[in-house]
């Protein structure tokens, strides 16, 4: 028998069973004694006999595959994490379908919708806030849900600690007497509008430094040129820090700073987020909070896994360890 036409009852006829003995066997029922077990799975393997996954995923009412949405396919951060979400699952052999919501609350929906459709069996949200519109959508399709760098108060979420990150960059500032300090992050996102934000006004009061409103720019547009054109308000600021809540933000405050002469880190320090690769690639190098990029995309897989087997875990939102780089700009 050539291999590419085994089938099931192939393995069947030759085990003596039943077609639907070798279904349960290849779903690991209980339903099946241990020799018969056995006696099938060496045949299937003596046959090197593949189980037809869309069989396999009817009979089980599964089709091993999850939807992974992510605000923005290009940027290094979403990559990265999602390289540790595809590792995952592949450990685990689901399938994954990926799509990008472009931070636009509509095509989220019609997204989720898309996803829906295609009977998902989970589902990863990364690094965006879920709106009630589409929290909504998804506590009524009953789908397992992780969000992996968002947070929130019903489904599953994997994070580091944003605030106190944050926090400890400011005071890092502070102790090398740097006390005119700009925020950039995007406060359309909760996480950087309430905690990272948190972190930074935190950070100030207990040194006793007023909190200058002035010193937020919002990065709503988290790009390289937003960054670039921003370093111009904060060279006529005058300021000698800079904490960004987006490495291409970073980069582009820093080469700007750089072209309109103000020496990195002598006249102005500058600490990023997320330490994706270009915090490594430019010059110099970018100091950045360490986030466990890769772990938060493997742990929110491993996580969903649970999920959709049922399975108990110890903590609803977990939150991973974080650390930080000073290299060449903070």
């Amino acid at each position: 028998m050539e291999k590419q036409n085994i089938t099931i009852y192939d393995v069947a006829n030759k085990a003596g069973v039943s077609m639907a003995t070798v279904s349960r066997v290849i779903n690991n029922s209980s339903r099946v004694r241990e020799d018969t077990k056995a006696k099938v799975l060496k045949i299937i393997n003596d046959l090197n006999y593949r189980p037809n996954v869309v069989a396999k995923g009817l009979a089980s009412k599964r089709t091993t595959t999850v939807g992974v949405i992510t605000p923005d396919l290009i940027n290094s951060y979403f990559s990265e994490l999602a390289k540790g979400i595809d590792d995952v699952s592949l450990m685990y052999n689901y399938n994954i379908i990926l799509a990008s919501s472009d931070k636009d609350e509509k095509k989220t929906i019609k997204v989720i919708n898309n996803l829906l459709a295609k009977q998902i069996d989970g589902l990863i949200l990364i690094g965006d806030q879920l709106s009630d519109n589409a929290s909504s959508l998804l506590k009524s399709s009953k789908v397992p849900v992780v969000l992996a760098g968002a947070l929130d108060d019903y489904f599953p979420t994997v994070n580091i600690d944003y605030e106190k990150a944050v926090y400890e960059v400011i005071v890092r500032f502070i102790k090398e007497n740097r006390k005119k300090i700009a925020f950039v992050g995007n406060l359309d996102n909760y996480i950087d509008k309430k905690l990272r934000l948190n972190g930074y006004k935190k950070a100030l009061n207990e040194n006793n430094i007023k909190f200058d409103n002035q010193l937020v720019f919002d990065s709503y547009y988290e790009s390289y040129d937003f960054g670039y054109e921003t370093s111009k308000k904060i060279k006529e600021l005058d300021l000698d820090a800079v904490y960004a809540a987006n490495d291409d933000v970073a980069v582009g405050i820093l080469n700007g700073l750089l072209d309109l002469g103000k020496s990195v880190p002598s006249d102005i320090a500058i600490v990023t987020s997320n330490n994706t690769k270009i915090t490594n690639m430019i010059r110099p190098k970018l100091g950045s909070i360490i986030q466990p990029l890769y772990d938060l995309g493997a742990v929110s897989m491993r996580l969903l896994t649970k999920l959709i087997d049922n399975e108990t875990f110890d903590e609803k939102n977990v939150v991973l360890p974080h650390n930080f780089k000073s290299r060449q700009t903070g």
